[in-house]
C-alpha cells in the first residue's frame, strides 16, 4: 500500500510543477507584452517634438545701389535704387511630427533707373542720368508662401511641400514644390532632392517712345512725338515687336550631400538645375546700335530696339560647403559654388565667414565673398550691338565682371527668453551689413535685421 501511495503521488507532482511553470511562464510573457506596450506608449508620449512651441522671426532689410549702366536706358545712365523690405514667418507645430510655415513679405522701392522707363514724365528735361518723377519711379512687391514638412518618428525622414504667390505691378508669379531628406549612420549622413516649379507673367511695359510703333498705332506720327523735338536723327524708326508670349516657366531640380566628418568637421555639396522657358527678356530695357544714328529728345537717347534673348534657358550649378569649428569661440565657414548657362556664362563664387562667439549670448559675424562671370553670348555695351543680331541686351548683370564683398554681423541669442512683447519671447536678434562692388562703376549696400520671437 505504501509503495502504490508513492506511486499515485509522483505523476500528480510533476503536473503540478508543470501547471506552475505554465503559469510562471504565461505571467512572464503577460508581463513582457504589457512592459513593452507601456515603453512603447512612453516613447509614443515623450517623443521630442520637431518643433517644441510656434517661432515668430520679423526680418527687415534696406538696400541701395548706385551704377552708370542702367539697362533701362541701354547700358548708359543712372541705376539708383533704394529698396525696404519687410518679412513675417511664422512656424507652427501642428503635431509632434508636422510643422507649418507661413512666410509673407512687402517689398518698396524706388528707382531712378526704372522711372526712366519714361523719362518724358517728370518736370526737369529727360536725362538718362536724372530721375524721372513718373509712376514708373516706384513699385511695391509682395509676396505670401506655405510650407509643409512632415518628419517620421525615427526623424531620419522629412518630407516637404510648398506653394507660394508674388506680384508686383507688371509681374505675377505662382510657384509650387517639394522635398525630400534622409539621414542615415546616426544621423551623420543627409541627403536631399527638392523640386520646384514656378509660374510667371508679365504685363509688359515698354519704353514711352517704343509704344507709338505698336500694332495698329501711327508711329512717328503719333501726337506723342508733336509736344517734342526729336535732334540728331530727325527720321526716327526703330526695330519695335510687342511681346506675342508674356509667360515665362521655371522648373528647378536640387540635389544635397551632408557628412559629419570628425566632430569639428563638416561638409556639404548640392547640384543645381534650372530650366527656364517663355518671355526671359525684360520689356523695358532699350538696346541702341553701333549701325543706327541716334535720335533723341532733350538730353534723352531714344531707343532703336528692346532687349531680344533666347525663350529658353539651362543652368547648372554646383558647389560645397566645409565649416570647421576650431573651438568654443572660433569657427570657419567656407563655401565656393561653380555656376554655367547655356547662354554662355561662366562664374565662380568663393565665400568664407568666421563666427566668433564673444560670449555666451553674443556672437559677431565678419564675412567675405568673391565673385566672377564671363559675358552672357548676348551681352553688348552700349552702342556695341548690330542691328542685324538676333538677340541683343545692354544689362551689365550679364556682362563679364568680378566683385567684392564685404560684411560684418553680430547676434544676440538668450535660450531662456527673458525679454517679452505680449506673449512673445525674445529668442534672438541678428544684425548684419554687406557692402558689394563691382569692377564697373556698381556698388551697393544692404543691413539686414532679423528678431525671432517664441510664442510662450
Amino acid at each position: 500500500m505504501a509503495a502504490a501511495a508513492v506511486i499515485n503521488i509522483e505523476p500528480n507532482f510533476y503536473k503540478m510543477k508543470i501547471f506552475k511553470l505554465i503559469v510562471f511562464i504565461a505571467a512572464l510573457f503577460v508581463f513582457t507584452v504589457s512592459h513593452a506596450q507601456q515603453a512603447k506608449d512612453s516613447v509614443k508620449t515623450y517623443k521630442k517634438r520637431v518643433l517644441e512651441t510656434t517661432e515668430v522671426d520679423f526680418l527687415t532689410s534696406y538696400y541701395s545701389q548706385d551704377g552708370d549702366n542702367a539697362a533701362v536706358s541701354g547700358g548708359l545712365g543712372t541705376e539708383e535704387l533704394t529698396d525696404f523690405t519687410g518679412t513675417f514667418v511664422v512656424a507652427i507645430p501642428l503635431n509632434d511630427d508636422d510643422v507649418l510655415t507661413i512666410d509673407a513679405g512687402v517689398s518698396a522701392y524706388t528707382s531712378a533707373s526704372s522711372s526712366n522707363v519714361d523719362p518724358f514724365d517728370g518736370s526737369e528735361p529727360a536725362d538718362p542720368f536724372i530721375a524721372s518723377s513718373g509712376a514708373s519711379s516706384s513699385d511695391t512687391w509682395a509676396n505670401i508662401s506655405g510650407s509643409y514638412s512632415h518628419s517620421s518618428d525615427d526623424r531620419n525622414t522629412i518630407v516637404s511641400g510648398k506653394v507660394s504667390v508674388s506680384s508686383e505691378y507688371d509681374y505675377f508669379s505662382l510657384g509650387f514644390g517639394g522635398g525630400l531628406t534622409k539621414l542615415f549612420n546616426e544621423k551623420n549622413t543627409e541627403v536631399s532632392i527638392n523640386a520646384n516649379v514656378y509660374l510667371d507673367s508679365w504685363t509688359a511695359i515698354y519704353p514711352q517712345e517704343l509704344r507709338p510703333f505698336a500694332s495698329g498705332a501711327n508711329g512717328i506720327n503719333n501726337g506723342f512725338f508733336s509736344n517734342y523735338t526729336i535732334t540728331g536723327n530727325s527720321n526716327y524708326n526703330p526695330i519695335f515687336n510687342e511681346f506675342d508670349d508674356e509667360t515665362r516657366n521655371s522648373y528647378s531640380l536640387g540635389f544635397g550631400f551632408s557628412q559629419i566628418l570628425s566632430k569639428n568637421l563638416q561638409g556639404s555639396l548640392a547640384l543645381d538645375f534650372v530650366r527656364q522657358d517663355g518671355l526671359l527678356s525684360t520689356p523695358f530695357q532699350r538696346v541702341y546700335f553701333s549701325d543706327v544714328a541716334d535720335s533723341f529728345i532733350e538730353n534723352f537717347q531714344l531707343a532703336d530696339a528692346i532687349e531680344q534673348l533666347p525663350y529658353n534657358r539651362f543652368k547648372v550649378a554646383a558647389g560645397g560647403r566645409l565649416n570647421w569649428y576650431i573651438n568654443e569661440t572660433f569657427v570657419v565657414r567656407s563655401f565656393y559654388r561653380y555656376y554655367n548657362d547655356d547662354w554662355g556664362i561662366n562664374s565662380h563664387t568663393a565665400s568664407v565667414e568666421v563666427p566668433i562667439k564673444l560670449t555666451d549670448q553674443f556672437t559677431i559675424y565678419p564675412s567675405y565673398r568673391f565673385y566672377q562671370q564671363s559675358a552672357a553670348d548676348y551681352f553688348f555695351g552700349y552702342e556695341q550691338a548690330l542691328s542685324t543680331e538676333t538677340y541683343y541686351t545692354s544689362d551689365y548683370d550679364l556682362s563679364k565682371y568680378s566683385a567684392n564683398q564685404f560684411g560684418m554681423g553680430v547676434s544676440y541669442t538668450d535660450i531662456f527668453t527673458k525679454m517679452h512683447i505680449w506673449k512673445l519671447g525674445l529668442k534672438s536678434i541678428d544684425v548684419k551689413f554687406y557692402k558689394y562692388d563691382r569692377d564697373t562703376t556698381f556698388s551697393s549696400s544692404i543691413i539686414t535685421a532679423g528678431f525671432k520671437f517664441v510664442v510662450d
